[in-house]
């Protein structure tokens, strides 16, 4: 075994914080060493509890995560924080970077934070990210928050990451109704109401609660999601959200749920680490073998239609096997 590698994979057990960041840095260039310090840490896994927290612009999502990060440090607990952010065009790096809000959490040795990139991905969460809340979990942090950018449909991914999805709302304005019938209501396994010292907070917990009432059967069998209000900024509601989490996460574990979403977690980071292996190898055979591009000309006299041309490229790679 490369040393190196083992000496990462024993400073990253460790919780040094070098470490980690080198460790992630390696895992968004996708070099080969990466891979293998992640193959050893998969098996230090599943002892962090992971809470995705997601809500549209402005209703407060950073602020919301450094007043948890802080009421868990109050109790002496780990965190790890991963922002996920759009990626930027032109460095491919997270386009809002570090917020400006956790900055005082960044001396404090038990809070990591990173932000990452979407990277194009269909969900916002690139398969770095799930890679990177391997990471500080194998390195011991209790809590791994995952804070993703914007609401709606795309947003949807956190659910298949994190065990306790908390959808952060803000009350007096059609954004957040709008998200709850794109699809995010579905999601929620907590509803945060930000922002509550405004008028119109009571109304929309209101409404959050008739709808929490009326949403259609899913696999949360007999969890109700809870709404709370939390006016960040001042620190109010935290504890309350704190112990909505705790109360879900003990749910998952007497119903026996908290297996099967850790099996989704890994089921879905399996595909999207095939769908990203495949589009690789199906990009080179289209742009760097002859075979790939006569099927590109084909495909421009209309010669065959796009599934044909799938199927040729299927046929291919498992003549290939794959190469």
């Amino acid at each position: 075994m490369n040393e190196s590698v083992e000496e990462l994979y024993q400073m990253v057990l460790q919780g040094d914080r070098r470490a980690i960041s080198r460790l992630i840095t390696m895992v968004e260039e996708d070099r080969p060493v990466a891979r293998e310090a992640l193959r050893l840490l998969f098996r230090r896994q599943e002892r962090a509890h992971v809470i995705g927290l997601t809500g549209p612009p402005g209703s407060g999502k950073s602020t919301l995560v450094a007043r948890l990060a802080e009421h868990y440090r109050e109790a002496k607990k780990t965190v790890g924080i991963i922002c996920v952010d759009p990626t930027s065009p032109f460095t491919g790096g997270a386009l809002l970077g570090d917020r400006v809000r956790m900055q005082e959490l960044f001396s404090d040795p038990g809070v990591f934070i990173r932000s990452m990139g979407t990277r194009g991905s269909l969900g916002g969460l690139a398969v770095a990210t799930n890679d990177v809340i391997s990471i500080l979990d194998a390195a011991g942090k209790d809590y791994i928050i995952v804070e993703t950018v914007g609401a709606g449909q795309l947003e949807i991914e956190i659910a298949k990451y994190a065990h306790t999805c908390v959808v952060v709302l803000m009350p007096g304005g059609g954004d957040d109704i709008q998200a709850i019938k794109a699809g995010i209501l579905e999601i929620g396994d907590i509803f945060v109401v930000n922002k509550a010292e405004k008028e119109e907070a009571s109304r929309t917990i209101s409404d959050l609660q008739t709808m929490i009432e009326t949403r259609p059967p899913t696999t949360r069998g007999g969890w109700r999601a809870p709404v709370v209000a939390t006016v960040a900024t001042e620190g109010k509601g935290i504890s309350e959200l704190s112990q909505g989490i705790s109360k879900h996460l003990f749910y998952l574990k007497e119903s026996g749920t908290l297996e099967e979403k850790n099996l989704w977690r890994m089921k879905t980071e399996l595909v999207e680490v095939l769908n990203q292996r495949v589009e690789r190898k199906v990009g080179v055979l289209l742009e760097e073998t002859q075979a790939g591009r006569a099927i590109l000309e084909k495909l421009m006299e209309r010669e065959i239609d796009p599934h044909s041309a799938a199927d040729e490229i299927e046929k291919l790679l498992l003549r290939n096997g794959g190469e």
